[in-house]
This record gives C-alpha cells, structure tokens and sequence, in this order.
C-alpha cells in the first residue's frame, strides 16, 4: 500500500524517513559558512536541494529510492539551514548556488543532475544559469522565478504542522539553536525581494528542464509554473494530481516516480 501523509500529521510527529547511513558526509568551507553534505550510492549524481527553513533529512523518502534506481544522490543542508552555517550577509539564491558548486567542486563532480524543491528548485535553476556545464538538468518543483508568482498565503493546519516540525528540527541540528525566528526572518525577506528572473533570462537557459508543480500547491500560482516551462526552450510542464506543496513528503511514490522518468529521460 502506497503511503500517503497528505496533512503531514506523521511529518510532524516524526520528521521524514531517516537518511540512510552513509561515511561520505562532511563539510565544505564557503564563502563564510560551513556547508554541510553526504553523499549515497553509486551512478550518475543527483543532487537534492531542500526548501526554504528545511534541510537535507526532508528527502527520507527520495535518497533510499533514487540509490535503489542506480544512482548517486547528494544532499546539502543549504546556508544557515539544518547543520550548515552562516555568516552576517542578507541570503541570496546565488550565494546559495555558488555553496552547491563549491560542494560539486570538493567532491570532484563535473556535472550533476539538479532536483530543487521550493528554495532548492530556485537555486538549482540559477546554478543552470550560472554555469550550464554544471548542470546535466533541473528538476523544478515548487517554486517561482519572479514575485508574480507566489499566492496569498493561508496558514491553515497543514502549514503549522510543516513549520512545527521545521522549528524541532532547527533545534536538534543547528549550529545556532536558539536563532530559529531570526533564521526565518532572513530567509523570509530573501524570499519577498527574490528572484527577480526576466522571460528573456528564463529564454537562455540552455540546459533540460522539467517545471513541475502540484495540484494543491499553497504558495505557488499554477499560472506562473506554466509560464515558466512557455519561457525555457523544450521545458516540460508536469502536475502532480492531489498534492501540494509538500508532495516528496505527503505521496513519495508519486514524486519519485516523476523524478524518475526525468532522470532516466537524461540518461537515455
């Protein structure tokens, strides 16, 4: 039986799937801050970027599966996020991006695949700007590439479930404990004033990309997500059907299965 989490009552209660073990993890000096990473299986790399206020363990239910498929997947607790830490500068998404390829660089990795959820699919989608050759392709869910984009936010039962979970997790794993309204303050106005991406920039993006959104997302307009797979040459548009925002969490195999037939799609 599929399992399924749609009001995040189990996230809340107990987090995601643990992350399997792994003695490839560690940190990258970058830029001021520590960022933290491991590393699972073997194959074509995948990296995974969380959402904003998450961290890595949010992908219990992708890593077992995507090493199972045959590939090597790669997390990163994003700057001032889970383990990793921060210094006094305002967040950016490319600051962030330039953390994932600071990680890509100390783990010798010329070229990986990119699955950014929320904050991850925005930062994943700037690095493919950034530095194409980097990038073998973005899987985007979740998130908006200008301000238009973005929903009235309703902060009804299933958000305070993700965000008490969020806030029990900041305690356990950073470095600054009891900074966790701050931390939310400072990524909460990055998110206000972020990204500011033109249709003619969206244009040049050079690198295969899915723009995927779900059915009952809470911050992200279906309008919006449909623009950006219009605006990036041969982008595809995908709907995940009875889930939100919090999708790799409320019905992994629906996710998953998605993700894969992109992946392999790049494989082939």
């Amino acid at each position: 039986m599929e399992f399924c989490d749609d009001d995040l009552s189990n996230f809340d209660a107990h987090g995601a799937a643990p992350l399997p073990t792994t003695d490839q993890q560690g940190y990258v000096q970058c830029d001021g801050a520590r960022i933290w990473y491991a590393s699972y299986g073997t194959g074509s790399p995948v990296v995974l970027l969380h959402g904003g206020i998450g961290h890595s363990g949010n992908w219990g239910y992708q890593v077992p599966a995507l090493v199972k498929r045959g590939y090597r997947a790669i997390v990163i607790d994003s700057r001032g996020h889970g383990r990793s830490t921060r210094d006094e500068r305002k967040y950016t998404y490319e600051l962030m991006a330039s953390d994932v390829l600071a990680i890509l660089d100390a783990l010798q990795i010329e070229k990986a695949s990119l699955v950014g959820w929320s904050d991850g699919a925005c930062i994943s989608l700037i690095l493919a700007m950034k530095a194409p050759q980097r990038a073998a392709g973005v899987f985007f869910f979740a998130c908006n590439m200008d301000p238009s984009g973005t929903k009235e936010i309703e902060f009804g039962p299933t958000l305070k479930r993700c965000f008490s979970r969020h806030t029990k997790d900041y305690a356990l794993l950073s470095a600054t404990p009891d900074q966790f309204n701050a931390f939310v303050e400072a990524v909460d106005e990055m998110m206000k004033t972020e990204p500011n991406c033109t249709r003619e920039q969206l244009g040049r993006i050079d690198v295969p990309v899915s723009i995927v959104q779900s059915e009952h997302d809470e911050f992200i307009k279906q309008e919006h997500a449909e623009y950006l797979a219009e605006s990036i040459p041969n982008a595809k548009f995908v709907c995940l059907a009875g889930v939100s925002h919090f999708a790799p969490l409320q019905r992994p195999e629906l996710f998953n299965n998605a993700v894969f037939e992109f992946l392999d799609k790049l494989a082939s």
